[in-house]
C-alpha cells in the first residue's frame, strides 16, 4: 500500500536529477557508460641497457611530461614514475605483476611482455631513419679479427671489414667464423636480442660453437655499455657484442686507446626496440599514453630526451610482423619465453 507513492517519488526525483544534469552530462544508471577510472600512479619501466641511475636521470623529463599531460586529461593528479629493474626479464615480471604500466623493452623482451604479461605492443623506436638495427661485434684484438686495416670515422671510432661503410648487416661474418671455443666474449645478457640472441645464432651457424655460454669464456655484462667496457678493460684478447653503437654511451669521447674497441662485424637486421602498455589498463588510458608519447617524440624537448635515454630519434606505430625474426632466432636457440 505504501510502495506506489514511494516509487512515484523516486521517479519524480530521477526526472529532476536528469533535468539538472543538463545536455552535456552523460547519463548515469543501469545501461549507461561508466567514466574511465584513471589510476593515481603509472610506472614507466626501462630495460637496463645502460646504468640504472643514468637511465632514471635521463628519463626524468619524459616522466614529468607524461605526469603533466595525463593529469590534464584525467582531470586529476596522475603521477608517472620511472623504474629500472636489475635485468631485462625483471621488467617483464613487473608488468606481469602489475608493478609496471608502460615499458620500453628490447625486441625479445617485448614478445615476452606480450605473451607472459598480456601487454600490448604499441610503438617502435626509430634511429637514423630506420626501424631496424643490428648487433655490432667489437674486439681489443684487431690483429686477429680485422681482415684489413682499421679505419676511423669522423669522430675517431675504429672499424674494419667494411663495417664503417655498411648501413645494414650482416657484415664481416668471415671474422666471426674465426672465434674459437674458449674465446673470451662479453655478452649483455641472454634475454638481450642484440646483446646475445642474434650473435649467438651467428656463432652457432658460423663456428664450431654449439653452446655460446658453455663453449666460450662468456661474460654477461648486464648492459651494452658494460660489454664495451669489459672488452676495453680486458688484459687479454676479448670479443664483445652490443647494439650499434654502444661505444658512444660507454665513453663520453673516443678513449685513449680506440684500438681496444674496434668494430669488426654486424649481425643481420633486427626490428628496433619498442614500447608496450599494460593490457588491463582502460582503453582510454592506453590511447592517451600512446598519443602523449608520440606528441613528445615530435617535440624538440622530446627528441633530446629520447636520444639521451636510448638514442631514439622518433617513435612510430609498431610493426608486429617484423618481430617474427626475433621469435625465430629465440626458437633456434631454444629460448622459451
Amino acid at each position: 500500500m505504501i510502495r506506489k507513492p514511494i516509487m512515484g517519488m523516486l521517479a519524480a526525483l530521477a526526472l529532476v536529477a536528469a533535468a539538472c544534469a543538463g545536455p552535456g552530462t552523460p547519463p548515469t544508471g543501469t545501461g549507461s557508460p561508466a567514466a574511465t577510472e584513471w589510476p593515481d600512479e603509472l610506472v614507466l619501466g626501462l630495460v637496463p641497457s645502460r646504468e640504472a641511475d643514468v637511465l632514471i636521470e635521463s628519463a626524468k623529463p619524459l616522466t614529468d611530461y607524461l605526469t603533466a599531460e595525463l593529469s590534464e586529461l584525467a582531470g586529476k593528479a596522475v603521477t608517472v614514475e620511472g623504474f629500472v629493474p636489475t635485468d631485462y626479464t625483471g621488467l617483464v615480471t613487473a608488468m606481469e605483476t602489475d608493478q609496471a604500466d608502460i615499458g620500453a623493452f628490447g625486441p625479445f623482451s617485448l614478445l615476452q611482455a606480450r605473451d607472459r604479461a598480456g601487454a600490448e605492443i604499441v610503438l617502435q623506436s626509430v634511429r637514423f631513419g630506420s626501424a631496424t638495427y643490428h648487433t655490432q661485434w667489437f674486439t681489443n684484438d684487431p690483429d686477429t679479427y680485422c681482415m684489413d686495416e682499421p679505419v676511423a670515422d669522423e669522430d675517431g671510432w675504429l672499424y674494419c671489414n667494411g663495417t664503417l661503410e655498411a648501413s645494414e648487416g650482416p657484415v664481416g661474418e668471415e671474422a666471426i667464423a674465426l672465434i674459437e671455443p674458449g674465446t673470451a666474449v662479453a655478452f649483455v645478457e641472454t634475454s638481450s636480442t642484440s646483446g646475445y640472441i642474434f650473435p649467438a645464432v651467428q656463432l652457432i651457424n658460423l663456428t664450431d660453437i654449439e653452446d655460446p655460454i658453455a663453449d666460450l669464456e662468456a661474460v654477461e655484462s648486464g648492459g651494452h655499455d658494460n660489454a664495451v667496457l669489459a672488452v676495453y678493460n680486458s688484459d687479454g684478447p676479448m670479443v664483445g657484442v652490443s647494439f650499434d653503437d654502444a661505444r658512444t654511451s660507454a665513453f663520453e669521447a673516443v678513449p685513449e686507446d680506440p684500438e681496444k674497441v674496434v668494430v669488426f662485424a654486424y649481425s643481420s637486421e633486427i626490428p628496433n626496440d619498442g614500447w608496450a602498455v599494460r593490457g588491463e589498463l582502460p582503453q582510454e588510458v592506453k590511447d592517451a599514453i600512446v598519443q602523449a608519447l608520440l606528441d613528445y617524440a615530435a617535440s624538440e624537448e622530446g627528441k633530446a630526451t629520447l636520444d639521451a635515454i636510448y638514442e631514439i630519434d622518433d617513435l612510430v606505430a609498431a610493426d608486429l610482423d617484423a618481430f617474427d625474426v626475433v621469435q625465430q632466432a629465440a626458437d633456434e636457440l631454444g629460448i622459451e619465453e
